[in-house]
């Protein structure tokens, strides 16, 4: 069964809004990268921080609500609010579903709180570990929006917003409900941050994707929310063709080396959409910049599309934005797809040029790529995991 996706709700580093955000990603735009000071010690880092002001959550809501994470999604909601409300009033509260994806939620606005802990021995009077609860993204939404389907949070680190998708899709084809709201939000956290430092996985400059000169990733932030729906709202709106998941358990931080949980996940989306690798017309790679995940990768993909397909990391643009990368990368899927793009345009492979020896070629999307005119346009964007949490989702449109 498909479902519909209307124009979502972005904010990210590329900007905020679903059309100023595609023609950013079109244009290739890393003006968003910036290098910032003060989350590792000692380094400067290219980091893909949302650089607007957001709106702040209301004097109606729990205190609990309030952090950065909750506004990033309240930013992207705002965008789509006539969407949203329009569900409700045609479905009912009880029939609209809220399933979002974060991996940091509010910790980092929590932080202060356990330096004073540290310091004094006593937590703060105003600290809540709500405000930094896993739930707490669905819970906020589903307050802010007055739904009462279920409403959950799901956190499979990079994986976190793809499945957000995936089981939305799974609620509608099961009857659960009418609609869902899915999506994700990731916040710059310092905790995250350092963590990856940790693990010497951040490129300090700006990442490279497949290079032989990669030497890591850079974090970002970014909320995104979709409507889904059985029924197509509007002219823009575009098909959930699918998706498939995978979990090979390799390693707590490793892919397992020859690609085969990614390439379980790709063949799953297929064979649930019920289409062939020869169908899809572009990829969003998860093209990290690491080492070990773009080789990964690489070999999965040649697996999966022998024949060669245009494809491409969108990580340089936007920064990696962990649990809500999968829904941010859905949303630049969309963007090519939709008929606002009516050319067809493929977004391009932002890197320094310099392929791999040691990996299989890929055929890397650039500014003058276009989907194939006369055919109906595919698009696949894959999520790969820490703890080998692999997700592949399709979406498709007419030309």
């Amino acid at each position: 069964m498909n479902t519909w996706l209307g124009m979502p709700g972005v904010v990210c580093a590329l900007g905020s809004g679903m059309d100023a955000v595609a023609q950013a990603a079109f244009a290739g735009d890393t003006s968003g990268m910036r290098a910032r000071t003060g989350w590792v010690q000692g380094r400067t880092l290219t980091l893909g921080g949302h650089a607007g002001t957001l709106p702040p959550i209301g004097e109606a809501l729990p205190a609990h609500h309030r952090s950065r994470n909750n506004q990033l999604l309240l930013a992207a909601a705002l965008q789509i609010e006539p969407q949203l409300r329009g569900a409700v009033a045609r479905h009912g509260p009880g029939r609209v579903a809220v399933v979002l994806g974060t991996s940091t939620s509010g910790v980092n606005d929590n932080a202060p709180a356990f330096r004073q802990l540290a310091a004094q021995g006593a937590w703060p009077e105003d600290y809540d570990y709500r405000r930094q609860a896993l739930s707490s993204p669905s819970a906020f939404f589903a307050d802010w929006l007055g739904t009462r389907g279920p409403a959950y949070t799901l956190s499979t680190a990079c994986t976190s917003s793809a499945r957000a998708l995936l089981s939305a899709h799974r609620l509608l084809e099961l009857g659960l409900c009418d609609a869902v709201v899915c999506g994700g939000a990731d916040t710059l956290c310092r905790l995250t941050i350092n963590g990856f430092a940790t693990l010497d996985a951040l490129d300090d400059a700006l990442c490279l994707p497949f290079s032989a000169n990669r030497r890591g990733i850079n974090i970002g932030e970014a909320g995104v929310l979709f409507l889904m729906e059985r029924e197509r709202a509007d002219a823009r709106s575009v098909a959930f063709l699918g998706g498939g998941a995978s979990s090979d358990a390799w390693h707590m931080s490793a892919p397992e080396p020859t690609g085969a949980g990614a390439r379980q996940a790709m063949l799953a989306a297929m064979e649930s959409a019920g289409i062939e690798a020869g169908q899809i017309g572009w990829v969003n790679l998860h093209g990290t910049g690491t080492p070990h995940n773009d080789a990964m990768e690489s070999h999965a993909m040649h697996a999966v599309f022998p024949q060669g397909v245009p494809c491409s990391s969108t990580k340089a643009l936007t920064g990696h934005a962990l649990g809500a990368a999968g829904a941010l990368e859905a949303a630049l899927a969309w963007a090519t797809l939709s008929s606002g793009n009516a050319g067809g345009r493929l977004m391009p492979h932002v890197w320094d040029g310099v392929p791999d020896p040691a990996l299989p070629a890929l055929e890397f999307s650039t500014a003058a790529h276009r989907y194939a005119q006369g055919r109906p346009r595919v698009a696949m964007s894959n999520s790969f995991a820490f703890g080998g949490n692999n997700v592949s989702l399709l979406f498709g449109a007419q030309p």
